[in-house]
């Protein structure tokens, strides 16, 4: 069963508020199976996938009935079909979602002027100046979600908290159509009993990391002590995820806007399906785009993943990041964790590339963490090395082929 079918859902007693949870997440359920089946309301009850039926296709979104098999985004199709062979398959529809999109996030916009818009179907929102209007910050939660819902037809779940990174967990806890009000004397309550995972910055490797020191929940990290935590993680890292894990988070809406884009990609001379090949590339393209992206004193909230088959086929993957970055190691290992979602080791690749989305300013967007700070130093020098002498003086290790026997 999916972790994302809802059978975890929780919401807020009708009597739980506090003005002093001005942060809002609010996030359209399952965005592109709804608006299918709000366009289609024959589809109703049935599990809906969206996506190709190529033999390479992935889903792109899927309903709550088709989760419930176990379906997820970014899985191969086959897959889906093999763990839901009643799904109904829609083709995707852009250009439809964005419209909707538009919709809804001007509902935003009328409620307050603090929106940080994450995507095509998320924002969070400071709500601070609109509860002198509207009321508190459950009853502004409530005034915005009837208004999606009367607006488009479409359902979001909302979180509601003091900080954005509560509110964030909250509105996932909501969901479908929920609400989720954490007071913020109850926020340790709430987020000590989570896993580790579900603190921002805790892929993979850092979760082995912690379980390895015997720490297994939030709490656990919030009460280790931090020097503990830094010589197993780092500085900034450890800084970042201690503080989180006791409830600090003093970021506030961002309200860069501006929907610029910067990517490199590359044509293969020949199919590709050699792994270490398919590595360099991202990692050549990861680094081109972070040096363009400091040239320009800008940082991206998201990296994109394209790729095209030998069958010409093209699919795309996004991961939104917790803090916005111009490091290349950074992009490198999101756009990396994007190839290994879309399950595409092993596939003819024809074509590769990295894009980072959701630019905003450099310079005071980095927030009171940098869990790259090793990494931004190193290309910084690198940076310094090519305006004197040219690209290419200097490269990672893993861009430097091996001499072969003569």
């Amino acid at each position: 069963m999916s972790k994302q079918d809802g059978s975890t859902r929780q919401v807020s007693a009708a009597d739980a508020d506090d003005s002093r949870t001005p942060f809002l997440h609010v996030d359209l359920d399952a965005f592109f199976a709804s608006v299918e089946l709000l366009d289609n309301p024959a589809l109703a009850g049935k599990p809906v996938v969206v996506g190709g039926l190529g033999p390479r296709s992935v889903v792109s979104a899927a309903n709550y009935e088709a989760r419930r098999y176990g379906v997820n985004s970014a899985m191969p199709m086959a897959l889906a079909l093999r763990r839901c062979p009643n799904a109904v398959v829609v083709p995707v529809r852009m250009a439809r979602y964005a419209e909707l999109s538009r919709q809804v996030m001007s509902i935003f916009d009328d409620m307050t002027p603090l929106v940080e818009r994450l995507g095509i179907d998320e924002a969070f929102l400071d709500v601070s100046g609109a509860t002198k209007l509207l009321g508190s910050p459950r009853t502004v939660a409530q005034l915005l979600r009837a208004r999606v819902l009367a607006e488009t037809g479409l359902t979001c779940s909302v979180g509601v908290a003091s900080t954005k990174f509560v509110a964030k967990l909250a509105s996932g806890r909501s969901k479908p159509n929920g609400l989720l009000v954490v007071p913020a004397d109850e926020t340790l309550e709430f987020l000590h009993p989570l896993p580790i995972s579900a603190l921002w910055g805790v892929g993979p490797a850092t979760e082995a990391q912690l379980k390895r020191l015997g720490l297994n929940r939030v709490a656990d990290v919030a009460q280790t002590p931090l020097e503990v935590l830094q010589g197993a993680l780092g500085p900034a890292l450890a800084l970042k995820l201690h503080s989180l894990a006791n409830g600090i988070d003093p970021r506030s809406i961002s309200l860069e806007r501006e929907e610029k884009s910067i990517g490199h990609e590359t044509t293969f001379s020949f199919d590709v399906t050699d792994q270490l090949e398919i590595r360099r590339a991202l990692l050549r393209q990861a680094d081109d785009v972070a040096a363009r992206l400091r040239r320009a004193d800008v940082v991206a909230r998201t990296v994109v993943l394209k790729l095209r088959y030998s069958d010409f086929s093209t699919v795309t993957k996004s991961r939104t990041l917790a803090e916005p970055t111009n490091v290349g190691r950074r992009i490198y290992e999101e756009a990396l964790a994007a190839f290994d979602a879309l399950g595409a080791a092993g596939k003819r690749v024809r074509l590769i590339g990295v894009r980072a989305e959701q630019l905003g300013a450099g310079g005071g967007s980095l927030g009171l963490w940098d869990p790259d700070e090793e990494w931004r130093e190193a290309e910084l020098a690198v940076d310094e090395v090519t305006a004197r002498f040219g690209k290419g003086m200097l490269r990672p290790a893993a861009l430097v082929k091996p001499p072969t026997a003569g």
